[in-house]
């Protein structure tokens, strides 16, 4: 079983009681606040597949802890998380980017108020395969020539040069076949990628800020790193978490400008923003379910604690720095 399937069969369905804390409290262990009356109920958890293994994490963990709580916690992708969270459908929305305008605005016109609440970070990891030794870095020109909304039909990496000269990169791609596999339109990581890597370019040449609808997308992280690994002259992207820990790809440096440091992703230069294409990855909570159920306020501050204490740095992502938490648990506090 893959990494990734081990996470959501084990987050599918977690039983909890939760013990109430009180209101406010930053003290966020992971003990009963008290022990005292138990709580039941449920609490559903939708949205990112880069963010479901901290909050299936965090739920494991709470598991022993409160044994009558329900929660559930699913990966479909930022955006339908976003769709179902903003029709009432779920208590805790995982995202790996900020909500959209047009989300904010659909919440709104729904009576959803919520609270945001970042809970980690991670690098977007570009990926090839081990095999191909002809690519060794790449700018975010030569990410837009290869996939931006002008190569469509590109099959080849050396078609998108003429693009990638313009643009002041040295043109120097190969002439290999190119077979590109990343996540889709409903993923946060797709989203994120084309708001750090590629929409400057975009906008500077006049086109609208997306990718070629051109390439093979997947879901599953694990699918697009095994279909990486098994074409020689492949190109895509995931979440680093996943990458970090694959066999038979190789995680390509990454400079923002052409003839810039090529900086390959690590938990250190993610942490420092060294490595170009990184993310702040967030929880969005119901803030009037929350008024309404005490397991759901008993989880988000279990979530404050270890959450961002131990979980995320547990499943491969990068902790928010001291001040950062703190800001966090502010917001909660505050909301």
């Amino acid at each position: 079983m893959t990494r990734k399937s081990l996470l959501r069969a084990l987050g599918l369905l977690f039983a909890f009681t939760l013990l109430a804390a009180a209101c406010g409290d930053d003290d966020s262990s992971d003990e009963a606040t008290d022990a005292g009356e138990g709580l039941g109920g449920a609490i559903v958890i939708s949205g990112s597949s880069t963010v479901e293994p901290i909050s299936v994490a965090v739920a494991e963990n709470y598991r022993g802890l409160q044994p009558d709580v329900n929660v559930s916690v699913t990966g479909p992708g930022t955006g339908d998380g976003f769709k179902a969270f903003c029709a009432g459908e779920t208590d805790i929305s995982d995202a790996s980017r900020q909500i959209k305008d047009e989300e904010a605005e659909n919440c709104a016109s729904n009576g959803i108020n919520y609270v945001e609440l970042k809970v980690g970070v991670d690098g977007i990891a570009v990926m090839t395969s081990a095999e191909n030794t002809a690519v060794e870095c790449l700018s975010f020109p030569d990410l837009y020539a290869l996939v931006g909304p002008e190569s469509t039909g590109f099959g080849n990496w050396s078609d998108a040069n003429a693009i990638a000269s313009e643009l002041g990169s040295d043109g120097a791609l190969p002439d290999a076949e190119l077979v590109i596999l990343a996540p889709g339109t409903e993923s946060g990581t797709y989203d994120s990628f084309i708001e750090i890597a590629l929409e400057d370019i975009a906008g500077e040449r006049g086109q609208d800020a997306t990718t070629r609808p051109d390439y093979s997308s997947a879901a599953d992280d694990n699918v697009i790193i095994e279909t990486i690994a098994s074409n020689p002259t492949s190109f895509g992207w995931v979440g680093f978490a996943f990458a970090a820990e694959a066999s038979g790809v190789n995680l390509l440096p990454i400079s923002e400008a052409p003839g810039g440091d090529c900086v390959i992703p690590t938990p250190e230069t993610i942490a420092s923003n060294e490595y170009p294409i990184a993310r702040d990855l967030f929880i969005y909570v119901n803030s009037d379910k929350a008024a309404e159920n005490p397991a759901l306020v008993d989880f988000v501050d279990h979530y404050m604690g270890f959450g961002l204490d131990e979980a995320a740095s547990n499943v491969g992502y990068v902790a928010l720095t001291d001040d950062a938490k703190g800001a966090t648990r502010g917001a909660w506090d505050g909301r």
